[in-house]
């Protein structure tokens, strides 16, 4: 939350829309029963419960590639007592930072940036708790350099205390899995596996203080270690003599390896205690030692059943007593690969072969597999994601038997999200992004929610196109729900609201509205159908859903062309991945061809009737912005005023102007033909404005003032005058921090011609200034009244604002303003002003 000294507006964070980085060890879920994730540079926190992201944590420089939990999963029962949970994450420049969330207040901050970095991206993280206070943690890196760090935790008030235990060189390829274990019988010796590019496993022992070595290494694999595990101590006869250690490669194979204690080395026989050799210790391993211990090394069971790459291992965490002081290791492994796959591994109870019992998987056609799978803390549920950057969660709802049902996950884009507006009537938003999705967010009304807050979710996906997504504008005016979007092609495309969508609103919003009655006669198509090339949706009609097709394929449908799989469906609750990718497309009404270069930005007027597009442009020709008409969709309009990139447009609100700013440093006023039938705009004024890039303009919704904002880090206050064709310059903003990239004015009061706009920087950083532009002299007429919580921010480049269409609400005092950024998030805020 933030406000000004005065207190007059209050800006809460709605709600987070983020898909995860696309890379393995990116996830970890805690003993505090939250996820952590990296989504471009931040640290993002989502609650499995109410699958929301909590929030989003500012402070790497870099895309973030792993985060671990202090402590995670594994050591829930130790965690009891703490007030504190502890976080770090590291990132592609080598860094690695340390935060802290406090479980009384729910806050966190960053505790310290450790003080050596890796020279390059950081791989893997992975730690233990030795005791309740003191953890030992490794890094590992493409530098091929692995740190050993000692964390001790702070008591109540105090501050952590850090030391570099080790480095470790593990010679010329690179590391990319991390494993530590306490040795059974032997709690001062720590035992470090690594896995790599080598397709070896490497066993390091050392003492809690440091002083590691090399004992051995397992070699089996015969492609890259993807991921290790150990277990806990193995109870067995009641002493813990042994432990387990499960890895994964891109050899398909998963193997688990027993490290059995032989005996005492201070023994004066000399001989080790003689165990029974079980078949299942068949091949023997080399034999580890630990100081007056040495332990025998087995392979005890190989695990075969996925088809493409294994690239996570995880043991299911230990279930504890009711003091928490014993606990219990399960014989439970959860496998996650690229073959769209996630299994779980037990031993059979009779002969102890290890059987995959549970497989869950995604069917998305744009899924290309899991990077990564976790347990909860009570091993009830399981969590994976993937390629697609999104989140796939299963339940175990069964009592005698299992039965693992899929839940609702946060979800989001996994690349900049380039543009976004709001419905017409503000139910929904729509965002487009360089991931090639155009995605629906909306609140689901009907949600039970204890706090009265609103729940917001990805109600529907309605284009995945096979080209990066620039730009996007809904078409205003009466009838169906529809828009346009512009990519890096040279055709913008218009697309309908099919039945399936407006059935499933009318659920997400719980209105009965007569708009759907009136709408449902005249919806003739369903949905839609994804194509090979993800370029053209073909529609769905109604009547032929009915209809069987030939078992032949002769189903009407160009086989070669649609994948013929999707089924849409009316959604009453929040969908999950596998029904957005394939269930809620729209289909495609038009295309609109004219454009040299690929398209950059488009705008609808208020009325409906116009649409104007801009695309990539280095000449005075290909720059010109073209005006579609609506319904028709004929090019009604060609205006050339600029000699660059058309950057953004903007219909006045009462659409007598068309404002657009260009990469050229000017911006153009063009007005409304009058007396003529065919509707169309011609140049008014064109200035140079700023010294840099204008990014972002906008209009104020009252009057014929305007706001531009340029790489030059100024907001500029301008006031068209019709009379003499001219536009002067009102007023400038104070200089900001960073280049303004993105505008929103919103109005507030009428007769005092006050609206707030909010301003987003290329830092990432939001702020809101209100503007009263009919004011007595002595007044300053630009205040800033909030500058937001960084940690409520993006954490880079904000690419577009807007805000809510406020008219039909009767709350004039709480708006709504929906950002977008290239740390592929978007961004709800309640703004309320007292």
């Amino acid at each position: 939350m933030s406000s000004n000294d005065n207190g007059e507006v209050e800006v809460q964070s709605v709600f987070i829309g983020a898909g995860c980085n696309r890379i393995v060890n990116n996830v970890s879920w805690g003993a505090s029963g939250l996820v952590s994730f990296g989504a471009q540079n931040a640290v993002a926190i989502f609650c499995p419960k109410t699958a929301q992201v909590l929030t989003t944590l500012p402070g790497h420089k870099a895309s973030v590639n792993c985060t671990h939990w202090i402590p995670s999963n594994k050591f829930a029962f130790k965690a009891k007592h703490l007030e504190q949970h502890y976080l770090l994450s590291g990132d592609a420049d080598g860094v690695i930072i340390l935060w802290e969330f406090s479980l009384a207040d729910k806050k966190w901050r960053q505790v310290l940036q450790l003080p050596q970095s890796h020279k390059k991206g950081v791989t893997c993280i992975n730690g233990i708790m030795v005791s309740q206070t003191e953890v030992i943690f490794a890094s590992s890196s493409s530098d091929r350099t692995v740190y050993i760090w000692e964390l001790m935790l702070p008591s109540p008030g105090g501050e952590c205390k850090l030391s570099c235990l080790e480095t470790l060189f593990v010679g010329s390829k690179p590391m990319v899995a991390l494993s530590l274990a306490e040795l059974p019988g032997n709690s001062e010796h720590i035992v470090l596996a690594i896995g790599g590019l080598d397709s070896k496993v490497h066993l390091y022992c050392g003492e809690r203080k440091g002083k590691f070595i090399h004992a051995c290494e397992l070699k089996a694999h015969t492609d890259w270690i993807r991921s290790l595990d150990f277990s806990l101590p193995i109870n067995m006869e009641g002493e813990a003599n042994s432990i387990l250690l499960v890895s994964a490669s891109q050899d398909k194979g998963i193997r688990i390896w027993k490290m059995a204690l032989q005996g005492s080395l201070t023994n004066n026989e000399g001989a080790y205690r003689k165990e029974v050799i079980s078949l299942a210790s068949y091949i023997k391993g080399p034999v580890l030692v630990a100081g007056s211990s040495s332990y025998q090394i087995s392979l005890e069971s190989l695990l075969i059943g996925h088809e493409d790459w294994v690239y996570s291992v995880e043991w299911q965490p230990p279930s504890s007593s009711t003091e928490g002081t014993t606990y219990h290791q399960p014989q439970s492994i959860l496998s996650a690969s690229m073959d769209k796959t996630m299994m779980i591994w037990q031993p059979e109870r009779k002969t102890g072969i290890w059987m995959n019992v549970v497989t869950v998987g995604e069917l998305s056609h744009s899924a290309l597999g899991f990077y990564g799978g976790h347990w909860s803390s009570d091993g009830k549920s399981i969590l994976a994601h993937g390629y697609g950057g999104a989140f796939h969660m299963w339940r175990n709802i069964g009592v005698s038997m299992d039965n693992w049902q899929p839940q609702k996950v946060p979800s989001g884009h996994f690349a900049a999200v380039t543009d976004i507006t709001w419905a017409r009537s503000g139910e929904y938003i729509l965002s487009v992004s360089h991931d090639q999705t155009t995605r629906i967010f909306s609140p689901w009304q009907n949600e039970a929610s204890p706090s009265n807050r609103e729940y917001w979710h990805e109600i529907a996906r309605p284009q995945i196109h096979g080209h990066d997504i620039n730009c996007v504008s809904m078409i205003k005016g009466k009838g169906n729900h529809r828009f346009i979007s512009g990519a890096d092609e040279k055709v913008a495309r218009v697309f309908e609201a099919p039945l399936s969508f407006l059935k499933t609103l009318n659920h997400a919003t719980s209105q009965t509205s007569s708009f759907l009655e009136d709408l449902q006669l005249d919806v003739q198509i369903l949905g839609a159908n994804m194509s090979a090339l993800g370029l053209s949706q073909k529609p769905i009609y109604v009547h032929s859903v009915h209809e069987t097709p030939d078992r032949n394929g002769n189903d009407g449908l160009d086989t070669l062309e649609s994948i013929p799989d999707a089924v849409p469906v009316v959604l009453t609750e929040p969908p999950i991945e596998d029904e957005l990718a394939y269930n809620t497309l729209w289909p495609e009404s038009h295309k609109l061809y004219g454009h040299g270069n690929e398209l950059f930005s488009l705008c609808c007027d208020h009325e409906g009737k116009l649409v104007a597009s801009s695309c990539k442009a280095q000449s005075a020709t290909v720059a010109e912005i073209w005006l579609w008409q609506v319904g028709s969709w004929k090019a009604v309009g060609r205006l050339q005023s600029h000699n660059l990139t058309v950057t953004q447009m903007e219909f006045s609100h009462d659409d007598s102007m068309l404002l657009a700013v260009s990469r050229d440093r000017q911006f153009s006023i063009f007005t409304k033909r009058t007396g003529s039938d065919v509707i169309g705009y011609q140049l008014l004024a064109r200035q140079e404005a700023h010294k840099r890039i204008i990014w972002s303009c906008s209009w104020n919704p009252f009057g014929h003032e305007f706001a531009t904002g340029s790489r030059d880090k100024t907001v500029k206050i301008w006031q068209v005058e019709k009379e003499s064709s001219s536009v002067k310059l009102m007023m400038t903003l104070p200089q900001f921090n960073s280049s303004v990239t993105a505008l929103s004015w919103v109005g507030i009061d009428r007769q005092t011609n006050h609206g707030l706009l909010a301003v987003g920087m290329e830092n990432g950083l939001i702020e809101l200034w209100s503007l009263a532009l009919r004011q007595s002299k002595d007044a300053t007429p630009a205040t800033l009244k909030v500058r937001l919580d960084p940690s409520m921010c993006h954490v880079s480049s904000v690419n577009r604002m807007s805000w809510r269409n406020n008219e039909k609400s009767q709350d004039c005092n709480r708006l709504q303003l929906a950002t977008c950024g290239i740390d592929h998030c978007v961004r709800v805020f309640d703004v309320i002003i007292n």
